[in-house]
């Protein structure tokens, strides 16, 4: 289910921001001017946090702040101590509605607008996820790293600040960050006005992993589907030239591989991964594109980082992602891939598992109560959900299915993880941005 891309993307990229141009109302525009800065004013009024710094980039109308808010590390034990979370802060007015975003890793620390944002013409809130970035409990391990932790995280930061934003509050994420907003949907149901997750994956039954399979065995065509075995299977004939190769590059940068426990390890990793990620970032369909055997090693290594990414398998990325495998590894669960046509090349059989990335003196006990209860809970309670999907994206080959008022899935056709409004059938985006306007100014009657 783990989708190590870190898509922290900001579904406002350039084409999106352009795509919808034009949505926020009209009442929208020139807010956030300084004034006599009573913004700043209020900030370090609010008990607990800290203004970092204020940053320039913001687009006109807004104003951009780093910020740190003083957490307990146990929502449930105060005496277990604190730590401060990072969080960033795109303000246009204070009558306006505010997203609150999470990447469900570490933040993004440039002033860009998420989808929703642009939409509504409303303030951002992003939300650090703990344990990641600078947002890391001086604790020695992961124990106070669950999903349920974050989500009373999220509840204080809307209980905080919505002191200074008391209109409409949207929650929104893609990826792990829209599982994230789910979580927090789940243990505080009322804290938003409404939600949209994209590219969320939800692995109700970490034993179960036959969607996954069924999607790869399905995706694309048949002709792309064969070129990447092939591939796949070159790669680990060929194992020896291409470690060779990756343990140069590391050498080169100064890399090691600690973590995973070899360059050889590693690479079989990425040679399992690389159709799962080729699909999730939209690769290029045409068979012609991925190297056939007899290709050279040179363009067979090349290919592979850039699909698989190469380095991310090594310690100097891996290191800062120890806390998502942990999560993977003790609640998220996480995905399987086909095997068959490489039995015969394998050597670690389970190199897949998060405990490969997990150092061994990090105790991974899996809960496997807790994505039922989630899977339960939005099937049956998940009102003003909104799930934005790509129907080209396998990490959404198990997906949710929100059963409250006012919610839906939609499906982008051709879209990857990636995928944005943008990629939505016009009927679909239509729906999807009056969704919005509908739950953030209700009484319009948009």
């Amino acid at each position: 289910m783990g989708t190590w891309t870190r898509r922290r993307l900001l579904l406002s990229t350039a084409t999106g921001a352009a795509g919808l141009a034009g949505t926020a109302p009209a009442h929208a525009a020139g807010r956030g001017r300084r004034g006599d800065d009573r913004l700043l004013g209020a900030l370090r009024a609010l008990p607990g946090l800290r203004v970092v710094e204020e940053r320039p980039g913001a687009e006109p109308g807004y104003r951009f702040f780093v910020l740190g808010l003083r957490q307990p590390v146990d929502h449930t034990d105060r005496a277990a101590g604190t730590f401060e979370q990072r969080l960033t802060l795109l303000h246009t007015a204070t009558d306006r509605p505010t997203v609150l975003f999470t990447t469900g890793y570490e933040a993004v620390l440039t002033a860009r607008r998420t989808e929703p944002t642009i939409v509504l013409g409303g303030n951002q809130l992003q939300v650090e996820h703990r344990y990641f970035g600078a947002s890391r409990p001086p604790t020695a391990d992961y124990a106070h790293l669950t999903i349920r932790q974050a989500a009373e995280d999220h509840h204080r930061v809307v209980r905080l600040f919505r002191t200074m934003y008391p209109g409409a509050w949207i929650s929104t994420g893609g990826s792990k960050g829209g599982m994230a907003s789910v979580y927090h949907r789940r243990f505080h149901p009322r804290d938003v006005d409404g939600t949209v997750a994209s590219s969320a994956p939800n692995n109700v039954d970490d034993r179960e992993d036959s969607a996954y399979l069924r999607f790869l065995a399905r995706v694309g065509t048949a002709e792309t589907r064969a070129a990447l075995e092939r591939a796949q299977r070159e790669a680990l004939v060929r194992r020896a030239e291409l470690v060779a190769r990756y343990e140069t590059w590391a050498a080169s940068t100064g890399d090691t591989f600690r973590i995973v426990g070899s360059a050889d390890k590693a690479l079989e990793i990425a040679v399992l991964r690389a159709p799962f990620m080729f699909w999730q970032n939209g690769g290029a369909t045409d068979p012609s594109t991925i190297p056939a055997p007899g290709a050279p090693t040179g363009a067979l290594y090349a290919w592979l980082n850039d699909t698989a990414l190469l380095p991310a398998y090594a310690d100097t990325v891996a290191r800062p992602h120890i806390p998502y495998f942990y999560q993977l590894g003790t609640e998220l669960g996480y995905w399987d891939a086909p095997t068959h046509h490489l039995a015969d090349l394998r050597r670690y059989p389970d190199a897949m598992q998060p405990r490969s990335f997990v150092p061994r003196d990090v105790p991974l006990r899996f809960d496997a109560t807790v994505m039922p209860d989630i899977d339960r809970w939005v099937r049956r309670h998940g009102d003003r959900m909104l799930f934005l999907n790509g129907a080209q994206d396998p990490a959404v080959a198990e997906p949710f299915h929100p059963g409250g008022r006012d919610s839906r899935t939609l499906w982008a056709p051709n879209a990857s993880h990636h995928v944005t409004f943008d990629d939505l059938s016009a009927a679909d985006r239509a729906d999807a941005i009056a969704t919005l306007n509908r739950w953030a100014y209700p009484a319009q009657g948009s």
